[in-house]
């Protein structure tokens, strides 16, 4: 059974509007996930506030169903939602056909249907486009690290990135010195892999 906390607003944007999104819709969140990739991250998950500027709102369905052509252009006009603004927008559009698809629109079903464990959950995050293993196991440590998420396993199966103090990535920033001490163990660990 999935523990549930009272969830706080997140600071990953490090922007109040931007991060008010990320906070209240799970479509946003997840699709700044997706962003967080060749990109700095708080830009990264700027990127869905941008397109509910653009769209006057962030709904999953009209996403879904917007006219490809013109959804490219709206995620590459400036400011971008990403450094590759056109083909991330493209991302986002099969993120949300996906969604509709498989999870009737609702994000959530994504960790709730059915009352998933820790591994079921992390299955469904890395079916999901453009969520490999890590950023799957990423994710699933924000939704328990900061969104009260916390099916049973959790913590085991997001790896490194569930431990408890951590400062390894996205899900551990709160604030803006937490997303310093993130971006100083990113560049720890770039620079120990280039040995």
């Amino acid at each position: 059974m999935i523990e549930c906390m009272v969830s706080r607003m997140l600071c990953l944007a490090q922007e109040p509007e931007a991060d008010t999104l990320l906070s209240t819709n799970d479509f946003a969140l997840l699709t700044g996930m997706l962003l967080d990739q060749q990109f700095p991250m708080e830009h990264a998950f700027r990127g869905p506030h941008k397109i509910a500027e653009r769209m006057d709102g962030f709904d999953l369905r009209r996403i879904a169903e917007a006219d490809p052509e013109a959804f490219e252009e709206l995620g590459a006009t400036p400011p971008a939602i990403h450094r590759y603004g056109r083909s991330m927008a493209r991302r986002v559009q099969e993120l949300a056909r996906y969604v509709v698809d498989n999870y009737d629109g609702v994000v959530s079903k994504i960790w709730t249907d059915g009352d998933p464990d820790g591994k079921e959950v992390l299955r469904r995050l890395r079916a999901l486009p453009g969520f490999g293993d890590q950023k799957a196991r990423i994710f699933l440590a924000l939704l328990g690290k900061q969104r009260g998420v916390q099916p049973a396993g959790w913590r085991e199966v997001a790896g490194a990135y569930g431990d408890e103090g951590s400062t390894r990535s996205v899900a551990d920033v709160v604030d803006a010195e937490s997303l310093a001490q993130v971006r100083a163990f990113k560049k720890q660990a770039k620079a120990a892999a280039k040995k």
